[in-house]
């Protein structure tokens, strides 16, 4: 268990912060920008958690927030480190499992899907797009990380595209991008 005395230690005031190795390394270090971006993302579907009501879909993201977290720590360990806490492929394949379960429901795609939408589907695009920018800053500072750790993130915005799809059938349907529709004459 975590147990945080103070919130402010000021060890960080010079640019630097702690792996959980011990070690210190630079704030500008990329893989921060990519601790950083699991984080927002996180954040981000706390806030879709907010408008949405469906008990399943909330079970899910839950899962999701804490998982996340336990990326966090994978990115945050050197590579190498016995006994770290590391995402696991039974972690991805459950994302695939219910990514299909979800897609069962779903009427195949037309056309790309503009984000938005009522009932938490609009802030699970936005959560989408924040873990694809996770994704890319993992894979910017990917030396040192588990392969587990990039498909997790790959699997995730599938996952989010997927559920806010499958949100929005009961807010009545997709909002399909329409090409050229604003075109003049």
């Amino acid at each position: 268990m975590v147990r945080l005395n103070r919130i402010y230690t000021r060890t960080g005031d010079a640019g630097e912060t702690g792996l959980v190795d011990g070690s210190r390394a630079s704030k500008a270090d990329p893989r921060f920008a990519a601790i950083g971006d699991v984080d927002e993302a996180n954040s981000a579907i706390g806030v879709a958690l907010r408008a949405i009501a469906n008990d399943e879909a909330r079970a899910m993201l839950g899962r999701v927030q804490n998982e996340l977290f336990d990326l966090g720590a994978d990115l945050a360990t050197p590579s190498g480190m016995a006994g770290a806490l590391r995402i696991q492929p039974d972690q991805i394949d459950r994302l695939e499992r219910e990514i299909d379960a979800m897609n069962e429901a779903l009427e195949p795609l037309r056309s790309f899907i503009l984000p938005g939408g009522a009932g938490g589907s609009a802030e699970l695009h936005l959560a989408r797009a924040v873990v694809r920018r996770a994704e890319r800053a993992t894979v910017a500072a990917a030396s040192s990380f588990s392969p587990e750790a990039l498909r997790y993130l790959n699997r995730l915005s599938d996952h989010l595209f997927v559920l806010a799809r499958w949100l929005a059938r009961e807010q009545g349907g997709d909002i399909l991008w329409e090409p050229g529709a604003t075109r003049g004459g």
